[in-house]
């Protein structure tokens, strides 16, 4: 029977936000690009002061969507989908001993399915990978 070494937890703590106001206009003004409609991710390497290789923001924009509701349910769902597939992003930061904040934007105007953002964020998750292999 195979057993994976470490037992995988599907968690999203405080310390995996990104909080600092210095980093995020760091991130958005100095941070690559990388578009799947209907997300957009931004990230950059930088020094975190946490256990987390991984600091995230997810913003969802106030012009397309009008209603409180609407643009916190897009972020619940954006945060569950990178809560259960961090892990792809997570293992290869630690072998690799290296931090990185991200922003995820939803940029549509219209809402999606959990599934399609499920999609395309593992999309995003796996050209982040490649584009920080390229850039090491």
């Amino acid at each position: 029977m195979n057993m994976p070494a470490t037992k995988q937890r599907y968690t999203f703590s405080k310390n995996e936000r990104l909080c600092s106001k210095k980093i995020i206009e760091e991130l958005f003004s100095r941070g690559r690009y990388h578009v799947v409609p209907p997300l957009k991710i931004v990230w950059i390497k930088t020094e975190l002061h946490t256990e987390s290789p991984i600091q995230i923001v997810i913003s969802v924009s106030k012009r397309n969507f009008k209603k409180a509701v609407d643009r916190n349910y897009i972020k619940r769902l954006i945060r569950e989908a990178y809560r259960k597939n961090k892990h792809i992003l997570y293992d290869y930061l630690i072998e690799n001993d290296t931090c990185i904040a991200i922003g995820l934007i939803y940029s549509e105007r219209e809402l999606a399915d959990y599934f399609e953002i499920e999609k395309k964020l593992v999309l995003l998750l796996h050209k982040l990978i490649g584009e920080y292999a390229k850039s090491v």
